[in-house]
């Protein structure tokens, strides 16, 4: 059966970034990096269980929380979009580090638009998988709207987000209206898995509509009809993964046979 490793890594400012190793039986097909949503962590549902499914199918996965999450060191409100970019590119050096070079990367919610973000700079990398990604990164700040006159007279606020109650700073809300990502996408140079349910609340499909037309081939779209954005239900979760791991197994092997002949 497929085990898993507790790991620790630098991140950016300082941080020491705390993440699980889901790690497949036998000789791996490849290795991949799971980038978690806004706030959401590595146990998330999306995050652990489709890494946890993925190891089943020979593709290990290292999921981390971001600062300030979990057993991860820092303030999550220190972060920014731009941090949790930067943090995708120490994920990727680590892995290496330990002979695991990534040539996956999946993002879910605001982790993929993070994953598109920093794919074009990530060395090794073969393919990528966003799910329920938003088009813009500021797409995030809807979720504490109400707030948003208060964080910038104040500096920032405490909201509540997903029963939990985050301190929003002025200096996130800028980073992520900052950030465009439709150069990033264009500029994708390698196969693209784009997966969204059509009834998501949170982040509408359009997003993912902005997303494949402004990718270039070869690029793909999953519906993931009924699920809901945070992916809670089990079936939903496997359901993704078993579509990932068919998918990406070619990329994968491909990246596996290259780096076997040096080229």
């Amino acid at each position: 059966m497929p085990e898993f490793e507790s790991v620790s890594f630098p991140g950016t400012n300082g941080t020491t970034l705390a993440g699980t190793l889901d790690i497949p039986d036998g000789d791996p097909l490849g290795w991949a990096v799971f980038c978690h949503g806004f706030a959401l962590g590595k146990n998330s549902a999306a995050a652990s269980r489709i890494s946890k499914v993925l190891s089943e199918y020979g593709i290990g996965v290292l999921r981390y929380d971001a600062a300030g999450l979990g057993r991860s060191t820092g303030n999550w409100e220190d972060g920014s979009f731009s941090t949790k970019v930067a943090d995708l590119h120490n994920a990727f050096d680590f892995m290496r580090s330990t002979g695991r070079s990534p040539a996956l990367l999946i993002g879910h919610s605001l982790g993929g638009a993070a994953a598109l973000s920093a794919a074009p700079d990530l060395s090794g990398l073969a393919a990528v998988v966003t799910i329920a990604a938003p088009f813009r990164p500021s797409h995030v700040a809807h979720l504490f709207e109400d707030e948003l006159e208060n964080i910038a007279a104040q500096g920032q606020a405490d909201v509540e987000v997903g029963g939990r109650t985050l301190t929003i700073r002025h200096e996130l809300v800028q980073d992520l209206h900052r950030h465009d990502l439709a150069g990033c996408i264009a500029s994708l140079d390698m196969p693209l898995l784009i997966m969204h349910s059509p009834t998501d609340g949170t982040v509408g499909i359009d997003n993912a509509s902005e997303i494949f037309r402004t990718a270039r081939h070869p690029r793909s779209f999953i519906s993931l009809e009924g699920a809901q954005h945070l992916m809670p239900e089990r079936e939903q979760t496997t359901r993704a993964a078993d579509i990932i791991a068919a998918w990406s197994g070619i990329y994968l092997r491909q990246a596996r046979e290259r780096a076997g002949s040096g080229s």
